[in-house]
This record gives structure tokens, C-alpha cells and sequence, in this order.
């Protein structure tokens, strides 16, 4: 290691203080202790370790527990918390070598897009600071971004790590449903929630997922499955991978710029000795309206926990019900309010069959698009990521035109494979990022061809 840990900490916080406080800054980070971050650092200098990450400087989305650092999900009615146990995915980054530095600004309770619903006031993207950086981890992404750390832990319900990688122009990573534990990721949604990851190179990605992933006996969902050498898939050789083009992705509507973004990604893989083939995923335009049946039904189950008396926001009333209508609307934003109102009316009587049972039936038929294609002879899927690049700040003001942002990214935790964004240009100066999906488990096939890209991308032979 050519640079001390303690160097590397101290050099993230410079940096934070550079671009992220005060009234202009980015407000990506929430919750630091520098203190303790620099003695977490001088106890992997001691060792002088060859840990994979060793002195490596690392973010957690404010979803993700910590015992010596806050976990609100970006809320008021979890201001102060700070939980009793640590997330895995944050035990295994420290017990690599990896430095906690700072948990990240979020939408609340993770529902959201553009970051715009966080009770601490919304993330900028460092890229254009009139824009969003995408949702609901634009924190991670921008500290990602902004050079203050390389690599970043992020969660997606629906695409809130691969779309603000996209419009922060980085690489984030959704890996099976499975292969990473969420014991200590505060639940949104329990069958589409997982931890993701960010890096600032593909191969920043590779290294971190390898770190965090694998079977967790505290965590009954997560696969006992051998994970792989992710780093190890680098290679400019993609002779024999089949790439497909599912046409539902690349509707008349899209961004012409986008569409030649990826026709020129494409070009990319088939130089690099890919076939690229023509796929349909027919079921791709149920995927919002299921997701958004699916989602809040599970959010307004497992929200139902926070009421103001095991821990938390409470707001004192003359009775028990009128403190729970007392706390909870004081402590919930209005878009998490909104989800719990929905969730609530698809779960109850007269209206659970019509609407949660038969989304899960679509869902089946999404995973079923998915796993015919790569039967098919398919190893990969590549799509855009976004339908266009970072909006600015108010323009979506509508909540179903704020969903629709997560139109190509809401299939893969609805099937719970694996995917991820990686850059592929620009327009107008915004960056734009590409999608690879893979079947269950293969994240050494995505992380192939998303290595192949970045080196396409950089000139590489």
C-alpha cells in the first residue's frame, strides 16, 4: 500500500470538507466521527495487513447499521438513533481493512428517485449541481463521485443503486437476490431490498462485492452459494458471450442520444469478439405498476414498527392510538406516507386479490422473460440504465412521472437478478450509464463484460 491509512482517511476528509458542507456544498454525507475513522485507520497501519481493502476509505447509505454512527434512513422519526448491532456488509468492509468514514444521505426510508426526500435536505450531483444525483442512494453515489471515497455501500428496492450511478457517471452494482446479506439493512421492502455497491472504476466495484458477499446464517435469504473472483474477470476477450438487446428497452420514445450510447456500447462488445442478439422480454411494461403494488405493500408492513415506543421520534399525546397518528405524522415525509396509504389499501380485505396477489402472479412472469432468454443461450442483457440522463431539481413534481424513472431497473429486483450500470458517454455534458444484467449468480459474466466496456471506453486494447 503506497499510502498509509491514515493519509487515505485524513485525504476523505479533506475532501469532504471541500465539497460537501455549508450552504453549497453537495450534503451527501450525514453522519461522521473523524476521530474514531482515524483510529480505525492507524489499527490497519499497525498490522500492516495485505487485506483487500486495507486502509481503504469507504461510505454507508444511512439504512445501513452502525454502532458508532447514526442510522436514520434520512427521517426524522429515526433522528438520533444509533443501533446496537452492525450491518454484515459493514463488518465484512472493516474486517477486509476498509475505514468507515461517514454514512450517507438518502431518500427517506429509501423510497424516492432523485434524492430530493431525504428530511436532511437533498443531495447534489457533483457532476451538475443544478441536477439530481438519482435516488434514493445519491449519497453514496455522489460521495462516490465527488472523490471522497473510492467505494460506497448503497441498497436497491428498484434501481436506487444502478440509477444514480448512471446520472452520477460512475459504477454501481445490484448483485442476486441472495448473495449479500441484509442483516442490518433497515427493510423497505423485504423481497427487493439488498445491498449494493458503488466504485469509481469497475474494478473498485469487483473488489468490494467480493468482500461482502456470501452466505450470513443471520440473514435466512441469503444463498450458499461460492462467490467468485469478480476482480479476476478483467479481460478484453469476450469470444463466446452472447450479449442480448431486449427491443422492450429501447422503445421510439427513448432519448436519441441514449439509443446512441448504446449502439455505440454495442459496437464495443462486438468488436471484443461478442455476438449481440435481438431478445424479447415481453412482460418489461408491467414491471412499474407490479413494483409499485409489490413495494409499498411491503413497506407499510415492515414501517409499521416505527410508532414512537421502542425507539425513535415520540411525540407525546393523551392516548396510545392518537401518540401513534401523533408520531408517525410528524416523523414520515410525504412520500413515505403516500407508499404506506397505497400499501395499506392493496393489502386489505376486498382488495388483496385484485391487486398484491395478482402482482406477485405478473412478477412470476418477469422472472420467467428473464429466465427463458438466458436459456435461451443468452449471457448477458445490455439495456440503458435510465431513460435519460439527471433531471434538475422540481422537474418531476409528479409522483407516477418521478416512477417511471425506474423503468429499466425495477425488472431486475422484481426477478432478482443480477445487474449493473456502468458509463458509456455523455449528452450535453451529463453522463449517461449503460445496463448489464446476468442470470442468477453470474456476476463473474456481468462483471466480464463490464470490464470489456470500461476498457473499450478508455481505448484499451
Amino acid at each position: 500500500m503506497s499510502t498509509s491509512a491514515v493519509d487515505a482517511v485524513r485525504d476523505a476528509f479533506e475532501r469532504m470538507a471541500e465539497v460537501d458542507a455549508g450552504p453549497t456544498g453537495l450534503n451527501c454525507i450525514l453522519w461522521t466521527d473523524e476521530g474514531r475513522a482515524l483510529e480505525d485507520a492507524a489499527a490497519v497501519d499497525a498490522i500492516r495487513s495485505s487485506l483487500a481493502l486495507a486502509g481503504v476509505p469507504f461510505v454507508a447509505k444511512d439504512n445501513i447499521a452502525t454502532t458508532h454512527l447514526q442510522t436514520t434512513c434520512g427521517s426524522r422519526i429515526l433522528a438520533g438513533y444509533v443501533s446496537p448491532y452492525e450491518a454484515t456488509v459493514v463488518t465484512r468492509l472493516r474486517d477486509a481493512g476498509a475505514v468507515l468514514v461517514g454514512k450517507s444521505n438518502m431518500d427517506e426510508f429509501a423510497m424516492g428517485s432523485s434524492n430530493e426526500h431525504s428530511a436532511w435536505g437533498p443531495v447534489l450531483n457533483p457532476v451538475d449541481r443544478t441536477r439530481v444525483p438519482g435516488g434514493s442512494s445519491g449519497g453514496s453515489a455522489a460521495s462516490v463521485a465527488a472523490g471522497i471515497v473510492r467505494i460506497a455501500l448503497g441498497s436497491e428496492t428498484g434501481g436506487s443503486v444502478r440509477q444514480p450511478a448512471s446520472y452520477c457517471g460512475i459504477v454501481g452494482v445490484k448483485p442476486t437476490y441472495g448473495r449479500v446479506s441484509r442483516f442490518g439493512l433497515v427493510a423497505f421492502a423485504s423481497s427487493l431490498d439488498q445491498v449494493g455497491v458503488f466504485g469509481a472504476t469497475v474494478q473498485d466495484a469487483a473488489v468490494a462485492l467480493e468482500v461482502i458477499a456470501g452466505r450470513d446464517v443471520r440473514d435466512a435469504t441469503s444463498a450458499d452459494c461460492p462467490v467468485d473472483r469478480y476482480a479476476a474477470a478483467a479481460t478484453a476477450d469476450l469470444k463466446g458471450v452472447v450479449i442480448g438487446k431486449p427491443r422492450e428497452y429501447f422503445p421510439s420514445s427513448l432519448d436519441p442520444g441514449i439509443t446512441k450510447l448504446c449502439d455505440d456500447a454495442l459496437d464495443s462488445f462486438r468488436a471484443r469478439g461478442a455476438e449481440v442478439r435481438d431478445v424479447s422480454l415481453p412482460h418489461t411494461d408491467l414491471a412499474i405498476p407490479v413494483y409499485y403494488i409489490i413495494a409499498p405493500a411491503e413497506a407499510s408492513s415492515n414501517l409499521a414498527r416505527f410508532d414512537g415506543v421502542r425507539y425513535g421520534l415520540r411525540v407525546e399525546a393523551k392516548g396510545l392510538r392518537e401518540m401513534y397518528e401523533s408520531t408517525r405524522t410528524r416523523g414520515f415525509g410525504p412520500e413515505v406516507t403516500r407508499r404506506i396509504l397505497l400499501g395499506t389499501y392493496v393489502l386489505s380485505a376486498g382488495y388483496y386479490d385484485a391487486y398484491y396477489k395478482k402482482a406477485q402472479e405478473v412478477r412470476t412472469l418477469i422472472a420467467r422473460d428473464f429466465r427463458e432468454v438466458f436459456e435461451s443461450g443468452v449471457h448477458l442483457l445490455f439495456t440503458p440504465t435510465t431513460p435519460s440522463p439527471a433531471f434538475e431539481f422540481g422537474a418531476k413534481s409528479d409522483p407516477y412521472e418521478m416512477y417511471l424513472n425506474d423503468i429499466f431497473t425495477a425488472t431486475a429486483n422484481l426477478a432478482g437478478v443480477p445487474a449493473m450500470s456502468v458509463p458509456i458517454g455523455n449528452i450535453d455534458g451529463l453522463p449517461v450509464g449503460g445496463q448489464l444484467l446476468a442470470r442468477h449468480f453470474d456476476e463473474q459474466t456481468m462483471f466480464r463484460g463490464a470490464f470489456a466496456l470500461e476498457a473499450a471506453r478508455a481505448g484499451k486494447p
